[in-house]
């Protein structure tokens, strides 16, 4: 039996909640310590204060974010769409980034900045220091490794911001290179096998804080932060991994933990791989997944433009298309 408190806070009649937002008109403090249950007919419930109204169904549990709610995988099959099975519905292919925690559309339109309109379908562009959006090409004067021909290993984008965007997008204008491969293998599912095979190595990487940080000049950014983050009832809700711009303490067992975990991600069969090519924009989870790249030759040209946006919207989105 729900506690009288909890059914007089969450009474739904229109003199507790608001119509249109749903949230309370009444302040805890506007109800007595010792109110009490005098009367209830179903969800109808009478009070102690005189009040009558209607109690709500408790909340689905947790937030639909930690390692519960998703499908693990390795190297599973891309999920795709062409951009016109997109633009006709949208979503099921934003429910693979939710639940999968990625999807790939293909043919999209080649123009410079369509990345942002296929963020704004589902949701509002998150602004950094990059600005709206970002291309990855090779740079005379990178401030970044992305911006080289050089292969970059599996890794989250921006670890040293909190909040960190939670979504990336990719999307491919041209694509004449060598090499350049994309990788996407799921954080997640390698968080579980840690805890399978080394849990004190788990917790390890779940409760030792660690800086990640970067600096161009212009910006710096920090954030102290896990490697691999639970939610309160200790589920994987987010996994931060970038070993360029990882600060890591002076521990052996930290050491022998970040190695594992390191092994894990680099076993074969992790990592689903794929090349972008002109029209091709992946959509991920940034909390979740982790992206890599094979080395490219340099002399040909490989022009990618990116955005990032966040599950929140995604989360919306999805539930008012249901």
């Amino acid at each position: 039996m729900e506690p009288a408190v909890w059914l007089r806070d969450n009474c739904v009649c229109p003199r507790c909640r608001d119509p249109h937002s749903g949230q309370r008109l009444v302040a805890l403090a506007d109800i007595p310590a010792d109110i009490a249950v005098v009367g209830r007919d179903g969800a109808v419930v009478t009070f102690s204060d005189g009040h009558r109204g209607e109690v709500g169904e408790p909340p689905a549990p947790g937030d639909g974010r930690t390692e519960d709610a998703k499908t693990l995988w390795d190297a599973v099959d891309v999920p795709r769409w062409s951009w016109r099975e997109y633009l006709d519905d949208p979503v099921p292919a934003a429910r693979a980034v939710w639940e999968t925690g990625f999807c790939l559309l293909t043919s999209t339109p080649t123009q410079p900045g369509t990345v942002l309109a296929v963020a704004r379908s589902f949701g509002h562009v998150r602004t950094t220091n990059y600005g709206e959006l970002f291309d990855v090409r090779i740079e005379e004067r990178p401030n970044n490794l992305a911006f080289t021909g050089l292969a970059i290993g599996p890794h989250t984008d921006n670890p040293y911001r909190d909040p960190v965007p939670t979504i990336q997008l990719l999307h491919c204008l041209r694509n004449s290179a060598e090499g350049g491969e994309s990788g996407l293998l799921d954080g997640f599912r390698a968080a579980d096998l840690l805890r399978q095979r080394h849990p004190e190595y788990f917790r390890i990487l779940t409760s030792t804080p660690v800086t990640f940080a970067w600096s161009d000049g212009t910006t710096r950014l920090r954030a102290e932060k896990p490697i691999i983050g639970l939610d309160p009832l200790g589920r994987v809700r987010e996994v931060r991994y970038n070993h360029r711009s990882l600060r890591p303490p002076a521990s052996a067992d930290f050491y022998a933990a970040y190695r594992a975990f390191d092994d894990v991600l680099n076993r074969p069969g992790a990592t689903v791989t794929f090349r972008l090519d002109p029209g091709d924009c992946v959509i991920f989870d940034n909390t979740r997944l982790m992206h890599s790249r094979t080395a490219f030759t340099t002399a040909s040209e490989r022009h990618l433009q990116g955005c990032y946006a966040d599950l929140d919207a995604l989360q919306t989105f999805l539930e008012e298309s249901s």
